[in-house]
């Protein structure tokens, strides 16, 4: 019988992530492989999670703590962005993935960073976007010269406070 695959594709598991959990290999992609890393946190694949780090990563040294965090009740991924890097052997892949702890679900999110090095893709490290700094919007009028500006008393300060002119810096 074939089940379907962990990762949320709606394939079974022996044509989606299990051929990448046999061959690293077959990974062309970023999101193949973190789905295929996902897959294997909810299968108890220690080995493939730890083999698909960047070797930087040093996680064979890690190991127990990896072994840890694949000891979850997984329940399921939403791939919310896929996206190429800098170069051709850097991408990006943004994701939930949801778990369950003490009757209690939780949401983990990140935006993995994803190298290929010698024809292999490897996580190397991700940030959480929740925690990212939010960019801040630049006012227009700042790129213009000073001398050109003019800035009603009742217009929105400059310095971004959102306070009127005349009530902030005016």
């Amino acid at each position: 019988m074939m089940s379907v695959c962990p990762c949320g594709l709606p394939q079974p598991y022996q044509v989606c992530c299990e051929p990448i959990h046999l061959n690293h290999a077959k990974a062309t992609k970023p999101e193949q492989l973190m789905r295929a890393r996902y897959a294997a946190h909810v299968l108890g694949l220690v080995d493939f999670v730890v083999d698909t780090y960047h070797p930087s990563c040093d996680a064979e040294s890690q190991r127990e703590g990896i072994a840890q965090s694949i000891d979850s009740h997984w329940i399921k991924l939403d791939v919310l962005k896929a996206e190429s890097g800098s170069h051709a052997d850097e991408g990006f892949v943004t994701f939930s993935a949801y778990f369950e702890e003490d009757s209690t679900e939780y949401c983990m999110t990140e935006k993995s960073r994803f190298v290929r090095e010698s024809g292999l893709w490897y996580y190397i490290d991700g940030t959480f976007p929740e925690q990212e700094p939010e960019k801040l919007e630049i006012d227009p009028r700042l790129s213009e010269p000073v001398s050109s500006l003019k800035i009603g008393r009742n217009d929105p300060c400059l310095c971004g406070s959102g306070k009127k002119y005349k009530k902030c810096c005016g």
